[in-house]
């Protein structure tokens, strides 16, 4: 892995954000095209957020691109792009955690912190035999706190390392390689039996199901997108105009509610196709829905859209719901 060894804290902060929530495999590449397009902390300030979040587009949890952006806005401008030295003013930066802000002070700085991520808790939690759910508020400061006690404070950034690595190596969540495992004799999960079991978690996720229906308007070769807004999935990533409902519904019906609110107007239209359908799975969310293509005799005024051709498109980020029905599309040679 590139960062590995990395004294560059932009280098460093940059993949840290890429895999707080990527797996490796995944993250590897975008860590690539984002160093090749932008190599320093003022070339990403300067970018558009158009380019940065079609370079993003695909990772998910959007957050994490807003914030980068931020961030490195912040350093290009109130810091004249000298990246923060210290540890509580790295945590102090936008999107940066307690466990970021260990990462990159002690993989840059070597700075006396440890890391406490999930590898680092399955570790401990294991090895340990400690039962406390890794997220309750008391289980996080008792496995901060012992984390801080192990660390080799002469050589901080190798051995946040090398714990992250075992981890992910050998404490593996799912077959971890217990029978080699150089701790197997002392590790408190094995001898009791209980591998699967550690770290514990309490909190059970609810999931909420949602319902996007797509209108895909053509009008003399160009089709209408809006940007999302607001504090909900895909902010400022584009989508076509969508009708949200709580359960499935037929496609007359969701054309009825868009001439409605004026977005169709009637006998002016034509329904070209509707899309198998599409589902996604968010942390917290199931996303499922359809694509309803129509054509156009005269174009209605949508607030806020924009009216583009299928080329002008592939500029713009769209979330992977979205993807999903273009990339079928294009496997076609067209997008209707």
């Amino acid at each position: 892995m590139p960062w590995k060894g990395e004294k560059d804290p932009y280098r460093i902060w940059l993949s840290e954000i890429i895999l707080q929530q990527t797996r490796v495999e995944q993250g590897l590449d975008y860590y690539h095209r984002f160093i090749e397009r932008f190599p320093t902390v003022g070339d990403l300030a300067a970018a558009p957020d158009t380019a940065v979040f079609k370079l993003w587009e695909g990772l998910g949890y959007y957050s994490r691109c807003r914030n980068l952006l931020a961030t490195a806005r912040y350093i290009a401008t109130e810091r004249k792009g000298v990246f923060p030295n210290t540890y509580e003013e790295i945590k102090a930066l936008k999107g940066i955690g307690p466990y970021t802000a260990a990462a990159i002070s002690s993989f840059a700085y070597n700075l006396p912190h440890a890391v406490v991520d999930g590898n680092v808790f399955r570790v401990l939690s294991r090895i340990f035999g400690i039962a406390k759910p890794i997220d309750s508020t008391e289980g996080k400061k008792y496995f901060t706190q012992l984390a801080d006690e192990l660390l080799d404070k002469k050589q901080p950034g190798l051995y946040n390392q090398a714990i992250m690595d075992f981890g992910a190596i050998v404490c593996k969540p799912a077959l971890p390689l217990c029978s080699s495992c150089v701790f197997n004799s002392q590790c408190e999960a094995y001898r009791q039996g209980k591998v699967n079991e550690w770290p514990v978690k309490e909190k059970k996720i609810s999931i909420r199901k949602r319902w996007f229906y797509y209108l895909v308007m053509e009008y003399k070769g160009t089709i209408a997108i809006r940007q999302r807004m607001g504090k909900d999935i895909w902010n400022q990533l584009y989508e076509f105009p969508v009708i949200e409902t709580s359960a499935e519904q037929e496609a007359t019906h969701i054309l009825t509610q868009a001439e409605k609110q004026d977005w169709l107007l009637p006998k002016k239209y034509i329904k070209v196709s509707v899309s198998p359908l599409f589902k996604q799975q968010l942390s917290h969310q199931l996303i499922a829905g359809q694509f309803i293509t129509v054509q156009l005799d005269k174009k209605p005024t949508i607030k806020d859209t924009v009216w583009l051709t299928a080329k002008e498109m592939t500029d713009y980020p769209f979330p992977k719901f979205i993807n999903q029905f273009l990339e079928g599309n294009k496997a076609q040679q067209s997008l209707f």
